[in-house]
């Protein structure tokens, strides 16, 4: 086969895009000087040295470009401008400086905001802290702490009152927050009542709240009971009322208490629901914070098994995998988990691989999803940005995580000669994702 030979200028090129990648801002400033035309120039699938220097994070190269009038709303040939790379790798600093014209205008799409888009019921205000939930004597001493924070349901419906914007032409409803002198312990342990752990604040909700004793964050537990609780409250606000129906009510909601409703009612109706195993019909105990029904029937078929939602976790240039013990002899495969009840699939993905991994993610991307009929399961798979390499597993689900090089997952699930280890098989939804993950990162 006949050598290709690059021209000077093609050379040139080449050299100034690796500087630009490599984030060395003396030879790409320098190259600039003698060479300014080389700014808007794109090589290999039409990436320029800004993409690069936005793809690697290089916020000095991306500075000097921009002052040397690069072009910002060139894209290559998967349609991507540098922004949509910068934001797409979570470098937030470097996708705020692209998100305006040299005019200094805002663009019109995408917005210069790198939050992800936010629903209304999914602000995720408290650390779930998962890993209590099977701890009876630390929830214990939570229910009995004067700083844990209580919200009340009567059938579902729960306790709220009118907040002051209600006397404004906004009105709106506030959740009433109950502390352990308010409520009684004969309520928490009645019949009829169920008590469900919701975490613990994310941050305090105001400054200038009395320091807590070992500097804790404060706890929260929803509680939901047949029958009217009044006589077992002791509620300081007189304008306090059970929101029945509790649609549209809830829309009236700030953002934080949505999330905080969402998450609450969303457990309680299911434990509402089923009471009774659908399995065989025996009676089930809650268990794990609220978050578990286990059948009293220790032969009930619904005791064996577990069926998981799937996520990959990628960082680019490697893909984080693990594997339990119940794997085939050296397969590995994505990381998986549960979506929680009023929890979002990008807040269960962050959640779900620190949990398994230590690993922390950023970004979140839909890819596709899975049914599973074994026996009636859904699975999502989605891509994650790591912000964090190092690993911790929690050896409950998993044995062992490893990081893989894109080379030798290509080599197992498209070589297949001698693999290093194995993937599940074609028909399962993570050997797609990793498969998606080859073919995405030869371009991004």
């Amino acid at each position: 086969m006949e050598n290709i030979q690059m021209s000077p200028k093609e050379e040139l090129l080449e050299r100034f895009l690796d500087y630009a990648s490599r984030g060395d801002l003396a030879k790409v400033s320098g190259m600039i000087s003698h060479s300014s035309f080389l700014v808007n120039e794109s090589g290999e699938n039409g990436w320029t040295a800004l993409m690069l220097a936005a793809r690697n994070g290089h916020t000095d190269i991306v500075d000097n470009l921009l002052s040397n009038g690069c072009d910002t709303f060139l894209v290559n040939k998967s349609a991507q401008t540098a922004y949509d790379i910068a934001k797409f790798w979570g470098h937030r600093h470097i996708a705020r400086l692209l998100a305006k014209t040299e005019n200094k205008c805002q663009r019109i799409l995408p917005s210069d905001r790198m939050e992800e888009h936010e629903n209304y019921f999914t602000r995720e205000v408290f650390n779930r802290m998962s890993e209590k939930r099977s701890d009876s004597k630390w929830l214990e001493a939570k229910q009995s702490s004067p700083d844990t924070v209580f919200i009340l349901f009567f059938n579902l419906n729960p306790l709220v009152s009118a907040s002051e914007e209600s006397k404004t032409a906004h009105p709106g409803i506030k959740l009433c927050r109950l502390d352990a002198s308010s409520v009684n312990k004969e309520l928490l342990q009645k019949s009829g009542t169920t008590v469900i752990f919701l975490g613990v604040e994310k941050q305090r909700s105001s400054s200038s709240s009395p320091p807590k004793e070992g500097n804790e964050p404060t706890a929260w537990f929803a509680l939901n009971t047949d029958d009217n609780p009044m006589d077992h409250l002791q509620l300081t606000n007189p304008n306090s009322f059970f929101l029945k129906p509790p649609m549209p009510g809830l829309l009236k909601l700030s953002e934080a208490e949505a999330g905080i409703i969402a998450q609450a009612s969303s457990v309680l109706a299911w434990h509402n629901r089923y009471s009774f195993c659908p399995t065989c019909g025996s009676n089930t105990n809650v268990e794990e914070g609220g978050y578990k029904r286990t059948c009293f029937n220790k032969d009930c078929r619904s005791r064996q098994g577990i069926h998981n939602t799937c996520y990959p976790r990628v960082d680019g240039n490697q893909c984080l995998l693990g594997r339990k013990k119940t794997f085939p002899a050296g397969m590995f495969s994505c990381l998986a988990g549960f979506i929680e009840p009023g929890e979002a699939i990008e807040d269960a993905v962050r959640r779900e691989t620190e949990e398994e991994s230590g690993v922390k993610v950023g970004p979140v991307q839909y890819v596709s999803c899975q049914p599973w009929p074994m026996p009636s399961s859904l699975m999502i798979g989605c891509l994650a940005v790591a912000m964090s390499t190092d690993i911790k597993v929690d050896e409950k689900e998993i044995e062992e995580a490893r990081w893989f090089t894109r080379q030798q997952v290509i080599d197992v699930i498209v070589k297949g000669t001698k693999p290093a280890f194995t993937m599940p098989p074609r028909q399962a939804i993570a050997h797609q994702l990793v498969k998606h993950w080859i073919g995405m990162s030869s371009n991004l």
